[in-house]
């Protein structure tokens, strides 16, 4: 008797351990859960505002290209501008859908999300290898396409295409020259119908374009900073923008998968009662 009743008081103490361990596991495991609708529901707001801070990044690209198509010749150049907006507009129903699933479970909802999660990180990735590519290509465009401008200048006769192409350059991003304004002492001065043989740049260089001559000794009245480095660097803001949006946003929807991951394993796909005895007799 004495025998059985230890046998039977270390059955009770080893029943007892495993379920408190039991009781543990289901405890951290329900935590789990908890923190992964938190963090679902956070992701989804921060989706949102994202698509807004991604459609800016891809407007700004498209309107770049738009603006100063003069030096842009290949046509598809504004494409991350737009792969941009469309991620943009494919982040607001992903948004919507990480915070129904963190209010209530719903198979279809998180199937859903699973997959514009699936198909963000694909535009984020394509996107993010092309503002890399297209940054060193379109800075090398440019390059060759502000340099026949530059080139072909020839000063009063405004209605030349490289003539009018620098001046509206030189105006809009008050810059002069390539690198900077020594860059037309240059030219020949001839070739730009000045009448006097001092050196002179195009009056689109002037601060005040009426007031000022284009005269190298008034220098405090020019634009002195390159054009060329100024929009090579307004090309690399946009890129580096978007290159940067992409990085996070794939953490983010890294997150967000695992999350609804989280939530959807302890959610059986279907409720396969049509399996018991009780249906077949």
């Amino acid at each position: 008797m004495v025998v059985v009743r230890d046998k039977l008081l270390g059955l009770s103490k080893m029943w007892g351990v495993r379920n408190a361990r039991m009781s543990l596991w289901i405890s951290e495991d329900s935590l789990l859960r908890k923190f992964a609708r938190i963090l679902l529901l956070f992701l989804g707001v921060v989706f949102w505002a994202s698509a807004t801070v991604l459609t800016f990044g891809g407007c700004f690209v498209i309107l770049l290209c738009k603006n100063y198509h003069h030096f842009f010749h290949e046509s598809f150049f504004p494409l991350p501008g737009w792969l941009a907006v469309v991620a943009a507009l494919v982040l607001l129903p992903t948004g919507i859908l990480a915070i129904s699933v963190s209010v209530r479970n719903s198979r279809y909802h998180q199937g859903t999300l699973m997959h514009l999660l699936l198909v963000l990180l694909c535009l984020q990735v394509s996107l993010a290898v092309l503002t890399q590519f297209y940054s060193i290509w379109m800075a090398v465009e440019l390059k060759n396409t502000m340099g026949q401008a530059f080139n072909q200048y020839n000063g009063t006769n405004s209605l030349a295409h490289g003539s009018g192409t620098m001046d509206m350059l030189q105006k809009k991003l008050q810059c002069c020259g390539l690198q900077n304004y020594t860059d037309w002492l240059k030219a020949s001065a001839a070739s730009w119908h000045f009448p006097s043989k001092k050196s002179h740049i195009p009056r689109s260089c002037c601060k005040k374009y009426v007031d000022c001559g284009g005269d190298l000794n008034q220098l405090d009245q020019l634009f002195q900073e390159g054009c060329l480095r100024k929009l090579q660097d307004q090309l690399h803001y946009g890129m580096k923008f978007l290159f940067s949006c992409c990085v996070v946003l794939s953490v983010l929807e890294l997150l967000a998968g695992a999350s609804n991951g989280i939530l959807m394993s302890h959610q059986p796909f279907y409720d396969l009662r049509f399996l018991e005895s009780s249906v077949f007799s």
